[in-house]
């Protein structure tokens, strides 16, 4: 994809220097990640789905009998972070009594995007295993594309455990690879034209019967608002909701709360 149209990619992929102390959130991810598996009972840490360092779980288990499956894939741009800062997001699902897997993966350069999406596959499909009923998933930023992956109409997930799918929420997440190759991230992401056009799944199909929603914060950039508008365009008829004064950093706290809105439209059963 040849860049004719003059913006400035490396400025429409960042987040943290339009963002007020954009540069704290990871610490205070961590903590607020550290201190709920402090306090959470019947959870089960590192639990391996691969032989890599990163192929790790974190299951967590509802108190009563598990309503169904949810899986949580972290973002940070592929190359950033791991499912340890995120714990405090399985707490509203959880609550509602579903049980909440969150993946690790091995990130760029030692691993390639589709490198990753093979992952992610099969780590739904180890945890698939372990809970009968629905399976839903949800991701945030390059956990957002992750998650629209495993739906996408070339999906790796065996059949048996795609069709257990009934709801993808995409939160803030990048659906359209190609002007990541214009980027810097680029250096480390490794993307040529065809694996970016590839690993779109706005250029992809999504697979019948499951109920996607692009949710993006009203206050992001641009870009991250053009990402999910092209999503539900190219899946209609998938949902586009704009959350009221949220950015990309805080975008994902309301998976914390049982009654809101983003838990509420993750767990939707019809």
């Amino acid at each position: 994809m040849d860049d004719q149209s003059g913006i400035d990619w490396e400025d429409a992929f960042a987040n943290a220097s339009h963002i007020e102390n954009g540069e704290s959130y990871p610490q205070l991810w961590l903590d607020r990640a550290a201190a709920f598996r402090a306090q959470i009972e019947g959870r089960l840490s590192e639990v391996a789905y691969g032989t890599g360092a990163r192929e790790k779980m974190d299951i967590f288990r509802p108190e009563s009998d598990s309503k169904g499956l949810l899986v949580f894939v972290h973002g940070g741009y592929w190359r950033a972070f791991s499912k340890d800062h995120w714990s405090h997001l399985a707490a509203g699902a959880l609550a509602r009594g579903w049980t909440v897997v969150m993946p690790g993966y091995t990130l760029a350069p030692e691993n390639t995007i589709p490198g990753i999406t093979g992952q992610i596959s099969r780590a739904i499909t180890q945890a698939a295993g372990l809970v009968d009923g629905p399976i839903h998933l949800a991701g945030h930023s390059a956990g957002g594309h992750l998650a629209t992956r495993m739906v996408s109409d070339d999906s790796t997930l065996p059949a048996p455990i795609a069709e257990r799918i009934a709801r993808v929420i995409s939160i803030s997440g990048l659906h359209d690879l190609r002007p990541l190759v214009l980027n810097s991230l680029n250096e480390i992401l490794g993307l040529t034209p065809e694996i970016a056009a590839a690993e779109s799944p706005a250029l992809h199909g999504v697979r019948p019967g499951v109920r996607v929603t692009a949710w993006v914060g009203a206050a992001e950039r641009p870009e991250f608002l053009r990402q999910a508008a092209l999503l539900a365009e190219s899946w209609a008829p998938a949902d586009l909701i704009a959350a009221p004064r949220r950015h990309h950093f805080d975008v994902i706290d309301d998976l914390c709360e049982p009654s809101s809105g983003l838990v509420n439209a993750l767990l939707a059963s019809e």
